[in-house]
């Protein structure tokens, strides 16, 4: 846990599972205002220390890289280049947002005071979101060299950041919780996947801590080996723990997914707190390297109740029935339920009912 002081307020900020997330710039798309000595904007990108990018001297020389989708940033990590001009970063700004050109409308996560040569540093921008990351430098005659950028996050609106995971057995140390910790497994396979020891159905589970409705689930299978071992996993979704989440109704059956690739599999909406991926049969591994879990916006439940109204109106009239729908949405807002939709899924049907012989007959409607 660590505190850093930005933009005059305090921030507390805990990294996930001790910055085990994947470096989402690592062979990302890149771009820079100028090459100098075809010292390109993709070797700040490449994961080697012995190469750096290099603009012209121009006014506001800047750097990009596009992580292709929208990420929460929780961190960026820049190596300054290991040289006597290592000045060169000072005052360079760093941000993040959806502006590809006019990056000037993006917020600033950090500026960088200076850098000593060779040496990274890390600047935290708490879970700014963004698809684009700039690095720039304001001014005239100015020169932008960077060793290495590295951006740390997670994807913007994924469900599964914020849950719990379980899974039946662990072998090794292939915890569950390495299904949703960011890092996909692309680049440190043996530290980025779940995996159970051989067994009899094998399932993985995650807690949302709240219901959803769910639109997607994205799964990224294992990189280095054994991708086919995921075929035949059945995705679940509900809110029953019975045979440990197991039991809820299915969403898709994963029929396979190429060696490191991810899939989307739509879920239509159902709706549930729990999201299983459970292998059936015997001496079965379960290795999942990414869950992703993406929600509807809005969410709409739907139920159906059957009420008994005693009333002297007419309520085969459209009018009237109109009428006890809009008491019933006071009643439910005076209870805080909003955004309520009602409508009758077939006209009441009246019922004389005699209720006592010394008092007239009143109408019933089921």
């Amino acid at each position: 846990m660590s505190i850093q002081y930005i933009s005059g307020r305090f921030l507390l900020i805990q990294e996930k599972t001790n910055g085990a997330e994947e470096n989402t710039a690592r062979l990302c798309i890149t771009n820079q205002s100028s090459i100098y000595a075809n010292l390109n904007s993709s070797y700040a990108v490449d994961g080697r220390r012995d190469t750096w990018t290099h603009t012209n001297t121009e006014a506001d020389p800047w750097w990009r890289v596009d992580l292709l989708k929208v990420y929460k940033v929780n961190r960026v990590v820049i190596t300054n280049r290991d040289s006597y001009f290592y000045f060169r970063i000072n005052g360079a700004v760093i941000r993040v947002g959806n502006f590809s050109e006019d990056f000037y409308r993006n917020p600033i996560c950090a500026t960088i005071v200076t850098i000593p040569p060779g040496a990274n540093e890390t600047f935290y921008c708490a879970g700014m979101k963004g698809r684009y990351v700039h690095v720039h430098i304001p001014g005239d005659q100015h020169i932008l060299t960077l060793n290495e950028v590295e951006v740390y996050g997670f994807l913007a609106g994924n469900l599964a950041t914020d849950g719990v995971a379980t899974q039946s057995s662990t072998f090794q140390d292939w915890f569950a919780v390495k299904g949703i910790d960011g890092n996909r497994g692309l680049l440190q396979q043996f530290t980025g996947c779940t995996q159970t020891v051989s067994e009899s159905n094998p399932w993985w589970r995650l807690d949302l801590r709240d219901v959803y409705c769910i639109n997607s689930v994205v799964i990224t299978s294992r990189f280095d080996c054994c991708p086919e071992e995921i075929n035949g996993a059945e995705i679940h979704i509900g809110n029953s723990l019975e045979n440990n989440g197991n039991n809820n109704p299915p969403c898709a059956v994963i029929s396979g997914i190429s060696a490191g690739k991810s899939f989307i599999y739509s879920c239509g909406g159902m709706v549930g707190r729990y999201v299983n991926v459970f292998l059936p049969g015997d001496v079965k591994i379960l290795t999942l390297c990414e869950v992703e879990v993406y929600r509807e916006d809005p969410c709409k439940q739907r139920a159906a109740v059957k009420m008994q109204f005693s009333s002297s109106s007419d309520l085969t009239d459209v009018t009237m029935r109109d009428k006890i729908l809009q008491q019933l949405g006071s009643l439910l807002a005076s209870r805080l339920l909003i955004n309520v939709q009602m409508q009758w899924t077939q006209p009441p049907k009246q019922k004389i009912i005699k209720v006592d012989e010394k008092r007239s007959c009143e109408k019933k409607y089921p």
